[in-house]
């Protein structure tokens, strides 16, 4: 009966990054710099509200697109954060995490034989949610251009099948941003075309030097643009899972549907916690980017020291060193380098072949385990 399985499920593989984090059962002492897990313990106020939110048995299914009070909270904050207003009544979609939140966007926007441009390296998740619609994901190579997705690139890449680009700024793996002269640019080039935009904004509050700005926010842009965002990376929150979509009603009402059917709804104790996030915890982010800022500096620092050719992270916890001059394999590299010095990161194979020849820390763990991190990667170096 297997062959009667979907077919662009079986062709699917477990996302590298997991194959990785899997492997640590095997080493116990490892320093783990695989996942992009917050270290910050969820704030205190919202664990609270969570808590009285059962006490007060707000425990039932909620409406498909999520509480009124929280639609509500995500409106503010975005027009509070962004200058970009969405309206709570039929705009805004609560839904299981971001990656539930891609996941009944691509499916509303995309069709069998379809294309969806996208930067690469690239996110492990967008690949396999594109190939699972029946569509045909485009990787621009973006190495060139310091791992941003350039008008122009996308430029090149625009077919009469393009449905959709997807922009992640910041960006995982490599933590760059696209900024407000470039995103003018691709907003000129695509708004006038029947392309579909969304822009993945989760890590929209830990930049470190600019300000986010969200393609949304230009001329004829917001009517095509699906943004997405979510509470997991701002305030360590990934295991509350909620995340949602702000998109022109048209949107909003097909993708609640399947909000629906696939969810039901959003987890009611996380909607409230999540409430508390955006109305009490606006200030939650400032402290924990701080730290970030201050580990991105010793990481990237440490990594120019030993020679790596490395762009520097303007956003996210992660970055992405080369190791071509090693002449090994990303995989190997990785490998090698967790059984010699009990140091765990991915391979840059992960994210597409054009990560190939880069690994990817990420930073989000305390300054003494980055410390002994780097310690051990030097450590392995030096015997190459």
């Amino acid at each position: 009966m297997e062959h009667l399985i979907y077919k662009n499920l079986k062709k699917i593989e477990l996302s590298g990054i997991r194959k990785f984090t899997n492997m640590l059962v095997d080493y116990p002492n490892a320093i783990n710099l695989t996942i992009g897990q917050p270290d910050f313990p969820t704030p205190a106020h919202v664990k609270e509200k969570a808590k009285l939110a059962i006490d007060q048995n707000h425990t039932s299914y909620t409406p498909n697109a999520g509480i009124v009070e929280l639609r509500k909270a995500i409106s503010s904050f975005y027009d509070h954060q962004y200058d970009l207003l969405y309206k709570p009544q039929d705009e805004i979609i609560v839904t299981h995490g971001a990656s539930g939140a891609l996941t009944i966007a691509l499916r509303t926007i995309l069709e069998e034989g379809c294309e969806v441009i996208l930067s690469a390296p690239a996110y492990p998740g967008y690949i396999p949610l594109i190939e699972l619609c029946g569509a045909v994901p485009v990787c621009v190579d973006t190495v060139a251009t310091d791992f941003v997705l350039t008008a122009e690139l996308i430029k090149k890449h625009i077919t009469d099948k393009t449905r959709c680009v997807i922009l992640p700024s910041p960006c995982n793996p490599v933590g760059t941003i696209i900024k407000d002269e470039e995103l003018q640019k691709i907003a000129a080039l695509l708004k006038d075309k029947e392309i579909f935009v969304i822009s993945d904004e989760i890590y929209s509050e830990l930049i470190y030097e600019n300000t986010h700005k969200s393609i949304a926010s230009y001329d004829s842009m917001r009517d095509k643009t699906i943004v997405i965002n979510g509470v997991s990376k701002s305030h360590s929150m990934t295991g509350w899972r909620i995340g949602y979509t702000l998109a022109p009603s048209y949107l909003t009402k097909e993708m609640t549907k399947l909000n629906g059917y696939y969810i039901s709804c959003a987890t009611s104790i996380s909607q409230y916690a999540a409430l508390a996030a955006l109305t009490d915890g606006l200030n939650d982010p400032v402290e924990m980017k701080k730290e970030y800022k201050v580990r991105r500096d010793y990481v990237y620092n440490r990594l120019v020291a030993m020679g790596f050719d490395v762009v520097k992270p303007a956003g996210a916890f992660y970055i992405f060193p080369s190791i071509k001059k090693t002449n090994m394999t990303s995989f190997d590299f990785c490998i090698n380098l967790l059984k010699e010095q009990e140091l765990a990161t991915v391979p840059g194979s992960a994210f597409s072949e054009f990560g190939e020849g880069y690994i990817r820390l990420s930073f989000a763990q305390p300054l003494e385990v980055l410390q002994k991190g780097m310690d051990r990667l030097e450590k392995f170096m030096a015997k190459l």
